[in-house]
């Protein structure tokens, strides 16, 4: 094969802000022409950020996406380039707009090639905005015959998906056509299980057409959604010959003569990408949004202390503060746990007791409650108390609040409105309660950052004596494992309890899980790590009268 050296640049884009983006692109391609690369790829709509949503029905952010196009052309000398950006449809019908690559060297356009297999599943709605390309033919450069595609282009190949979304299949009608290099830039959203479903589809890819692929992905939080990179070059025996870093910033060479190329260190584990990606999406969120501190309940419990952890690691622990706000029920250990936390991380703390305020509500309510016994309201009350007080430090000074709870508190609506739901970020929103515990573990593997203690004490609220998370809900352990089930691998309830579970325990978890959803729509965003979020990744009416007939004999 002939030898080009190419240039890997996963780099961080922010949506719309098209020339900042354009001036750390031409950067990078400087750099890539200084290691001596003939070709630079850069990952898809590079130009004006992934996902541009909605913007992308303004006419002015098409034209400022056009503009950005042609400064990066003038700009980039002495390297060819290839990236993704926004085109128009000039050809009368369908959508007016295309997911396109283009390829150009020192201004001029080589070739232009359409996105055809638009995603309109899970966290994508890509066909609400793009008309799909109709054509794909092999590009000639420096004597290389390049297939270049798109993101969703290589996932419909029958060989590697059970069930294939999509009538064509782009990477084989460029096969056909002669391509023996295979490049697909991409925007490709990060989950636990992604890192392995892409190496697995690029390896198969690789060995069944013989050929070299190109991977680049884009790098960086947007709202809900991390990038993280996992770019690479995969030879024919499935073998990754250049990899980037994931979860930043990098660029790497490979050479297709030779199959040599970079390799960059990756997480060794689905922990440690986990917090990489947490510590990301918070970065990036605060900065992009505007705010350079935040604040969040400390209440020595599992949940807040991860969350602590994560946000002292992502800004700075100069940039949180851990509000402790103990109410009656509150023990001596959870106040101790807190202020332990909060030491080792050199984070700021205030102590904010609620027991008068509480005194207050019940004193203020109690002609209305006349005769009602003490129940989940006066429960609901000192959570509400604490979200109150947090909102109103993040009013006067500015700090982003981060709601701590959980993913399986929010699949069963163990959470209160208003209260620990209050928030601007909601950190850990997507991990499992088990998963809290390993990232925990994890973040404590090179030193104790999160007293022992909370990783061992039972799981608490602690708004009424004694309280225990399991005096409400099955072993987070078992709840987990049924919700992955049901929200991830949308599995019916019949063979959830086929796999060993107890009938009554999947069917009353499926019940919390649906009757919640109005608390689901109301909550702050928070980043996606699953292989299915509550939010972008999963749709469901609030009202309707659909109910699964074997909840109804559980």
């Amino acid at each position: 094969m002939i030898d080009v050296k190419i240039g890997l640049a996963q780099y961080n884009p922010t949506v719309g802000a098209f020339q900042n983006n354009v001036v750390q692109m031409a950067g990078l391609a400087l750099k890539a022409r200084e290691k001596g690369c003939e070709l630079v790829i850069f990952p898809e709509l590079a130009i004006s950020g992934y996902p541009p949503l909605d913007l992308l029905e303004r006419r002015e952010f098409i034209q400022e996406n056009l503009r950005a196009t042609d400064r990066l052309m003038s700009e980039v000398k002495g390297i060819a380039v290839l990236y993704g950006c926004v085109s128009l449809n000039t050809k009368g019908g369908g959508k007016p707009i295309y997911n396109t690559a283009v390829l150009f060297e020192d201004g001029k356009v080589l070739a232009r090639v359409h996105k055809r297999l638009l995603p309109s599943y899970d966290i994508f709605d890509e066909a609400r905005y793009f008309e799909p390309g109709t054509e794909c033919e092999p590009v000639n450069l420096k004597g290389l015959s390049l297939g270049i595609t798109i993101c969703e282009d290589i996932w419909n190949d029958s060989d590697v998906f059970s069930e294939r979304h999509y009538s064509v299949n782009p990477v084989a009608e460029l096969a056909e056509k002669g391509a023996d290099v295979f490049i697909t830039i991409n925007s490709s959203p990060f989950d636990v299980e992604k890192a392995a479903s892409r190496y697995r589809i690029l390896s198969r890819l690789a060995g069944k057409y013989h050929s070299l692929f190109l991977y680049i992905n884009a790098v960086g939080g947007q709202d809900c959604l991390i990038f993280d990179g996992g770019s690479m070059a995969v030879d024919l025996t499935g073998k990754i010959i250049a990899q980037t870093k994931d979860f930043a910033e990098d660029l790497v060479t490979v050479d297709t003569d030779t199959g040599q190329g970079e390799k960059h260190k990756v997480s060794s584990s689905r922990e440690e990408a986990v917090v990489k990606a947490l510590r990301l999406g918070l970065k990036d969120y605060t900065g992009r949004c505007g705010f350079s501190k935040v604040i969040l309940g400390l209440s020595g419990g599992i949940d807040s202390s991860v969350t602590a952890v994560v946000a002292a690691q992502a800004i700075g622990p100069a940039n949180v503060l851990g509000v402790i706000m103990p109410s009656p029920y509150t023990s001596e250990a959870s106040i101790e746990d807190a202020e332990a936390l909060a030491r080792k991380l050199g984070i700021q703390t205030i102590v904010i007791p609620i027991s008068g305020i509480f005194d207050s509500y019940l004193k203020t309510l109690e002609p209305f409650f006349k005769g009602k016994g003490r129940d989940v309201t006066e429960e609901n009350i000192q959570a509400r108390i604490r979200g109150n007080l947090l909102m109103a430090i993040s009013n006067k000074f500015g700090h982003l609040v981060l709601s701590t709870g959980n993913k399986s508190e929010l699949a069963v609506g163990y959470c209160t409105l208003y209260g620990d739901l209050s928030g601007g970020f909601a950190l850990i929103s997507d991990l499992p309660k088990t998963m809290v515990y390993k990232v925990a573990v994890y973040l404590n593997s090179e030193k104790e950052i999160i007293p022992g203690r909370v990783l061992t004490k039972a799981p608490s609220a602690e708004l009424r004596p004694g309280q225990k998370d399991q005096d409400y809900l099955p072993p987070y352990d078992i709840m987990d494992a049924i919700l992955e089930k049901y929200l991830e691998q949308n599995t019916p309830p019949d063979r959830i309890i086929a796999e060993g579970f107890h009938s009554n325990t999947v069917y009353r978890i499926i019940q919390m899980v649906d009757r919640s959803e109005y608390k689901r729509q109301q909550v702050p965003m928070g980043p996606r790590v699953t292989t299915r979020a509550f939010g972008y990744g999963r749709r469901y009416p609030v009202c309707h009268g659909y109910r699964r007939q074997a909840e109804n004999t559980g």
